[in-house]
């Protein structure tokens, strides 16, 4: 029912006094900041596309669809400090997105520590966000696969909280159900950084799982947390893969063929992912999925990736996870550039032009539209969009989450 959101009009926090019971910021415009680009369809093209958005399920793997301070040069580190980050309701129920994974504050979890990922500030994050989520009517915290389902018959929206890399749960194990029973589902291995499980990304040895990792890896399974290793390091990835008896994610990649990137996976962890059943989303944060034929980065190059990954795993194995925001994203890599590990990741920056926002994919409620869009141009079966577009991920979710 992504055409046909039974959105009221609740605002974030608005059961409590703005600027009394919380500092109050000026936020921006939503899907409106940046002019939104639609991929051009004929008369026909059109018609299916709504046929699809109200019919099939759609699911983001991978999202921050929250609001960001219109003045981020200014106000995004206090903004963070107050450790309050509104969803952005209204801006959502414009999407397609009958589920989205919700990733929290994830690298800029700087509430009260200056280099964030700290189990309280975790917990406050969580806390503050599901708090909010209980009093409205619209977003309906997911725990279950028959939540998106109810949520895509009931024209709502399905929020599965994720926490990006498992640095807070420093060498407590038990740490992983504490995060479950909060309704955490999906939990990344390590961010680009790494931590107690393993080896980021970033880094540049890679000594891959460690013993307490092989562990918690065990305990993932058991308790039914789905695994993500978009943020993890090669042999780490590997040694995941090869240690869960449950498919794993790779929430939020691309193809390391198209663009040398240490943010991009090379093709045989691509494989090994999908040889074990598992699901890749493509992701689309700013100035990751580049190729040489769009080096500017847009709509057009992260669906090459799409495209790329579906010929190299199969179509059963991709999806998307265009981790987008509704903010200046860019602006915020900036700003937060240690936090979210992006410098040194992104290759040889000389190669390509920085872009002011990810044309046609900046936010989650352009970006539904766009990939359904090109599918739908580009002629794809009714069967594969219904894979691509959430299929292939409620599939693996079977497995995972029973």
């Amino acid at each position: 029912m992504g055409l046909h959101k039974q959105y009221k009009g609740y605002k974030a926090y608005q059961y409590l006094e703005a600027g009394v019971d919380y500092r109050a910021f000026e936020l921006c415009d939503g899907d409106k900041i940046f002019p939104e680009y639609l991929i051009e369809l004929n008369e026909d093209q059109e018609k299916l596309v709504e046929k699809l958005a109200a019919e099939i399920i759609c699911i983001s793997l991978h999202e921050h669809p929250v609001l960001f301070p219109k003045n981020l040069e200014r106000d995004i580190f206090e903004f963070n400090r107050e450790g309050r980050q509104p969803c952005a309701y209204e801006a959502l129920s414009r999407s397609y997105w009958d589920c989205i994974f919700d990733n929290l504050m994830d690298g800029t979890c700087t509430i009260y520590s200056k280099s964030g990922w700290k189990w309280g500030e975790v917990l406050h994050d969580l806390g503050m966000r599901l708090c909010d989520l209980a009093h409205q009517d619209f977003i309906i915290r997911c725990e279950k696969v028959d939540d998106i389902y109810r949520a895509h018959r009931e024209g709502r929206i399905a929020l599965v909280p994720v926490i990006e890399g498992a640095a807070p749960i420093e060498n407590e194990l038990d740490r992983i159900e504490i995060l479950y029973g909060f309704g955490v589902r999906m939990m990344g291995i390590t961010y680009s950084e790494s931590n107690a499980l393993g080896s980021g990304l970033k880094e540049d040895r890679d000594g891959g799982l460690t013993s307490f990792g092989k562990k918690a890896v065990e305990r993932m399974n058991k308790v039914g947390m789905a695994i993500d290793c978009s943020h993890a390091g090669i042999e780490t990835t590997k040694d995941v893969i090869k240690y869960s008896k449950k498919p794993i994610f790779m929430s939020h990649i691309g193809a390391k063929a198209l663009w040398n990137s240490k943010r991009l996976a090379p093709d045989d962890v691509l494989k090994a992912c999908a040889d074990k059943g598992g699901v890749i989303g493509i992701e689309a944060a700013p100035h990751t999925t580049l190729t040489r034929n769009n080096p500017n980065h847009s709509i057009y190059s992260y669906m090459e990736h799409f495209e790329y990954i579906k010929d190299l795993v199969g179509i059963d194995h991709v999806a998307f996870g265009p981790d987008t925001l509704y903010g200046d994203h860019v602006g915020l890599h900036h700003a937060y550039a240690a936090h979210l590990s992006t410098k040194g990741t992104q290759g040889d920056t000389s190669e390509f032009k920085e872009v002011e926002y990810v044309k046609g994919i900046e936010n989650p409620t352009e970006g539904s539209k766009n990939v359904l869009r090109y599918l739908v141009k580009a002629g794809y079966s009714r069967e594969d969009i219904e894979k691509v577009m959430g299929g292939n991920i409620i599939r693996v979710l079977k497995e995972v989450w029973s």
